[in-house]
């Protein structure tokens, strides 16, 4: 499949952004990608995707009558499960009188336990638990995150497994950005 006509990204935070905006530099050079994310001070970032969910779907589905599309949602697990997440996403699309996700769609439903930060530690080769909280100021993020999204680039690409250490949530997300083709 070729690239699509447009990438439309709907995340929640500036490192989620980052990975994804490198990530898609590295593999769909040529399309635009449309980023949403709450502004500052919004409240819940998670509420805010879940509830934008129904809309960007609506015009991924919308778009994708004429030309490719993709979609790519991430949303933090926090202290719930990655499948809980996706329940939710599933059920914002119900509440509004939509299908789910379909296997042909060009949707990729990225949920990081516990937080995006946990995905950047394990894509720069550190052993994490998706249990703990990674999000420490302490680390320099911007330089994890470019080996990160090459990382993720080339797991993507490949038609191996990803490494035993990498956790279960990054694992299916690498199976969800599978699904986009690039």
């Amino acid at each position: 499949m070729s690239n699509p006509s447009q990438v439309i990204v709907l995340l929640e935070d500036g490192h989620q952004r980052m990975l994804i905006y490198r990530y898609l530099k590295k593999c769909v050079r040529d399309s635009p990608v449309r980023f949403r994310q709450p502004p500052p001070g919004h409240g819940s970032a998670e509420s805010w995707v879940r509830k934008r969910f129904a809309e960007e779907t609506n015009e991924y589905r919308r778009r994708q009558a004429r030309a490719g599309t993709a979609l790519i949602v991430m949303i933090d697990a926090d202290t719930h499960t990655v499948q809980d997440r996706l329940t939710r996403l599933d059920q914002a699309l119900k509440d509004n009188g939509m299908k789910t996700v379909g296997k042909s769609e060009r949707i990729a439903r990225l949920v990081p336990r516990r937080n995006v930060e946990t995905w950047i530690l394990c894509l720069n080769g550190e052993a994490v638990k998706e249990e703990t909280d990674y999000k420490s100021p302490k680390n320099n993020w911007n330089e994890l995150i470019s080996t990160a999204s090459e990382m993720l680039c080339e797991w993507t690409r490949s038609q191996t497994e990803p490494p035993n250490h990498c956790v279960d949530s990054l694992r299916t997300g690498v199976r969800e950005l599978k699904r986009l083709t690039f």
